[in-house]
C-alpha cells in the first residue's frame, strides 16, 4: 500500500481523492487508535510534503502529542492555548493562514508559517487533534479542511 501513497502531478482536491480510499484501507478493521494515527499522519506527509503533521490526544486538561511526522514538536499543550488547544475548545477545525498573526500562537517550530487544526470528535467530546503545519503561508483552504475532517471520521 505504501508505495502507492507517492501522489504526484494532481491538484491538491485529485490527491486529497486518491489518498482518501488508500487510508480508509489503512484502518479499516484496525481498533488501536495509536496505530491508526500514526499510518494517518505517515500517509499525509509522505503525499503532501507537509513540514509537520501529527495528533495530539487529550489528557485531562491537557493535549498531549501522539503520533507525528516531521520535525520534534511541543510535547504539551493547555486547553484553550495556540491553534490546537483552541480548536479543542472551540471544537471545530481551524485555518490559519499566517501563524504569526493567530493570538497566542504556540511556536513549536520556528520555521512553521501556516496551520490546520482538525478535532476528532466522539459523543460531542474531542479526545485529539490533527494538526498540520506548512513552512509557506496561506497554505490550508476547504478543500483541505473538507477532506481532512472526512479522514478523521475515519478513525474515529
Amino acid at each position: 500500500m505504501a508505495e502507492n501513497l507517492q501522489i504526484t502531478g494532481k491538484s491538491k482536491e485529485e490527491r486529497y481523492a486518491s489518498l482518501f480510499p488508500q487510508i480508509a484501507a489503512l484502518v479499516e478493521g484496525e481498533p488501536d487508535l495509536i496505530a491508526n494515527m500514526a499510518n494517518v499522519a505517515a500517509a499525509l506527509r509522505q503525499t503532501f510534503d507537509f513540514f509537520w503533521v501529527g495528533f495530539y490526544r487529550v489528557d485531562g486538561e491537557q493535549l498531549v502529542l501522539a503520533p507525528f511526522q516531521g520535525p520534534v514538536a511541543c510535547t504539551r499543550i493547555r486547553y484553550g492555548k495556540g491553534v490546537c488547544g483552541t480548536a479543542w475548545k472551540e471544537k471545530q477545525t481551524l485555518i490559519v493562514p499566517d501563524v504569526d498573526q493567530f493570538p497566542g500562537h504556540i511556536a513549536c517550530n520556528s520555521a512553521s508559517r501556516s496551520e490546520i487544526v482538525v478535532p476528532l470528535i466522539q459523543n460531542d467530546t474531542v479526545y485529539a487533534v490533527l494538526d498540520i503545519d506548512s513552512d509557506s503561508l496561506n497554505s490550508f483552504d476547504e478543500t483541505d479542511r473538507i477532506y481532512l475532517e472526512k479522514i478523521v471520521a475515519l478513525i474515529g
